[in-house]
């Protein structure tokens, strides 16, 4: 009989307690903030937020080491169980996936006895945040009514391969520092008021459009939820800093899509050291793969 034990990282920004409730191992990436070293959701989310905010610093934040992962799949061979199922920060993100494969043959190469026992299986996301979380609940759901292994990796798998976020981003100073928007164009966005409402799909991050001013973030993330969703599908939003604006975007989403958001992700501690803690935006499959 099969024992499957599901495992991802803090990226995911799965709840505490869906965590606590599918019993999901959740890997915690360590995050830096000046001289200040800690874990990332050992401090609740708005204090977190502040503590970034009024940092002279941005976080930063290291990946998960091989010697991490193979003492992890020791430790739940040791348990008994049959399958480990890792879904991984986008590899293009972080090298934190790549280390995780490499820890299958150190694993192996030093417990050969569980070749034909035990299975590890490594996967990709290509996202961030709630995109790779949402599916990764919806497949410990399947396992607890007695899904296979095989079959929620295809489900994770199907999701993942058409899924996108688009994000908007209500301070430039972090997607600016990441990366996700130049410098010389946060500078002007910043000089004229426009904000960057961003995609990310199979890791590579994109500007979708870009808006004149706070208040018209939400209008663009719905126009753009409703030409892309595949129509009746499932949708969850992202958020930060203000549940306000989760509220809205809800709302009108709602309005226009005829029915409600599955969940809603609050970013943690590595999502906001990238994109900044002030953002809302939604996930979803995609009509098309582009």
């Amino acid at each position: 009989m099969s024992k499957i034990k599901l495992m991802t990282d803090s990226a995911s920004d799965i709840p505490k307690d869906l965590e606590a409730k599918y019993d999901i191992r959740i890997l915690r990436f360590p995050i830096t903030l000046g001289d200040k070293s800690f874990y990332d959701r050992d401090y609740e989310h708005m204090e977190y937020y502040d503590m970034i905010i009024n940092s002279k610093d941005f976080p930063t934040h290291a990946q998960i080491t091989s010697f991490e992962f193979e003492g992890l799949y020791k430790e739940y061979y040791d348990q008994g169980y049959t399958d480990l199922i890792y879904v991984a920060i986008a590899s293009l993100g972080s090298a934190t996936y790549n280390n995780a494969v490499m820890a299958i043959d150190m694993f192996y190469e030093n417990n050969p006895d569980a070749k034909d026992k035990y299975k590890v299986h490594v996967i990709d996301s290509g996202n961030y945040t709630g995109v790779y979380g949402f599916p990764l609940l919806q497949a410990a759901e399947k396992i607890q009514h007695g899904a296979s292994a095989d079959d929620a990796i295809a489900y994770m798998q199907d999701w993942l391969s058409c899924a996108e976020v688009h994000f908007g981003c209500y301070t430039l100073e972090f997607v600016k520092r990441s990366g996700r928007v130049s410098t010389a164009a946060a500078f002007v966005g910043e000089l004229m008021g426009l904000r960057p409402v961003i995609k990310i799909k199979h890791g590579i991050s994109t500007t979708d459009a870009k808006v004149r001013g706070d208040k018209a973030i939400i209008p663009k993330v719905v126009e753009i939820t409703a030409e892309r969703i595949i129509p009746q599908t499932p949708y969850c939003l992202v958020y930060g800093y203000s549940e306000e604006l989760e509220r809205e975007l809800a709302k009108e989403l709602t309005k226009k899509l005829g029915y409600p958001p599955e969940m809603s992700f609050r970013i943690g501690g590595v999502i906001a050291a990238n994109a900044g803690p002030k953002l809302v935006g939604a996930f979803f499959k995609a009509k098309d793969p582009d």
